[in-house]
């Protein structure tokens, strides 16, 4: 199971927040500031993989059923 975050602006994505990475990749000059700010904040990363446990890990059993 995996959390992913995207940002995008005007249909392009410029930033991601992967749980499996564990951090923000950004894939524009925009992207890529945002994801060194974002990623120098340690608490909001441990926050952002926090909810992978919290709501990835409850809603997968009502996934798989609706499959």
């Amino acid at each position: 199971i995996e959390f992913i975050q995207s940002y995008y602006y005007n249909k392009v994505e410029y930033a991601r927040f992967s749980s499996s990475l564990g951090k923000y990749v950004g894939f524009t000059q925009y992207g890529l500031k945002n994801a060194d700010y974002w990623n120098s904040d340690t608490s909001y990363l441990a926050q952002l993989n926090a909810q992978k446990e919290t709501y990835c890990l409850n809603n997968i059993g009502i996934d798989y059923q609706a499959a």
